[in-house]
């Protein structure tokens, strides 16, 4: 006869394979997500929902105000600014600060958990990925009809209240800055009613636009106006580290020169990355 107090070993090896079952499913759902957890934290983000993590600070923001990165051919960790490329993404707070110190304290190994290689000059490279990014959309607006360029046509904008922002190429002179707001606050009663766009050199605009001496220019209001606006409110806040007001190169680590000079792999290898997956660009 069974003792009352002898363990009844079939209900407990029941029991125990239950749990080891239940531990079993949860492995498998945790490596199926991509994540894992040290110190009770998930070191990769879901990726899902309106908030990320960022791998540095911790701390949970909007995907707008963050980089994503994946690890790309020869375990190279690829910035991802367009957050389409495939394979489990971590994300970086977008300031340029942010990205370097995440380099020089080896998060991007932790968090995905395995070797990769990561450009020193990872930083500056992304600086200059966000600055093609902005020029390619402003090419958009170009060609959706919605930039005009020339100093009498941006007034002619700004007098017929359908201005979205300007621009204003680095180094311009100072008296068409003034004239031209003196003629938004006659129309639109202050110097800073829009956007001012102080970002470029004039021989990038003049590439973007297919124009030669682009000096001051004007969008017009449209969509393709405002996504241009947005990547230039990213690309000075990931310089600056805020967001400065005009959107303006104050903060910026290179002219124009330097970034024709600096190489700039990991943002070459995103956008080669994209036309082999047969991504179209913007």
């Amino acid at each position: 006869m069974k003792s009352p107090f002898q363990p009844d070993l079939a209900a407990d090896n029941s029991g125990v394979t239950d749990l080891a079952q239940a531990d079993v499913a949860a492995t498998e759902a945790k490596l199926e997500t991509g994540g894992f957890e040290i110190g009770g934290l998930d070191t990769v983000d879901p990726e899902t929902g309106p908030e990320r993590t960022c791998i540095l600070t911790r701390a949970k923001g909007s995907p707008d105000d963050m980089i994503r990165f994946v690890v790309g051919p020869g375990a190279a960790v690829v910035p991802d600014i367009r957050r389409k490329l495939p394979g489990r993404g971590v994300w970086v707070t977008a300031k340029a600060e942010r990205v370097a110190e995440a380099v020089a304290r080896k998060s991007f190994a932790r968090a995905f958990k395995t070797k990769v290689a990561v450009s020193e000059d990872l930083a500056a490279e992304i600086e200059a990925l966000l600055l093609k990014d902005c020029l390619q959309s402003l090419s958009v607006a170009n060609k959706a009809g919605q930039v005009v360029a020339g100093f009498g046509k941006v007034e002619d904008v700004i007098g017929a209240g359908t201005l979205a922002a300007l621009i204003h190429a680095l180094g311009c002179g100072e008296d068409g800055v003034r004239k031209l707001g003196q003629s938004l606050r006659k129309h639109f009663g202050s110097a800073d009613a829009r956007p001012r766009i102080d970002l470029f050199q004039s021989s990038q605009l003049d590439l973007a636009l297919g124009r030669a001496n682009v000096i001051h220019a004007a969008l017009v209001n449209g969509a393709a106006s405002e996504a241009f606006i947005a990547r230039c409110r990213r690309l000075a806040a990931y310089r600056c580290g805020t967001l400065p007001a005009p959107l303006s190169a104050q903060g910026a680590k290179a002219n124009e020169s330097d970034v024709r000079r600096r190489p700039s792999e990991s943002g070459d290898r995103e956008f080669e990355w994209v036309r082999a997956l047969g991504t179209q660009d913007l």
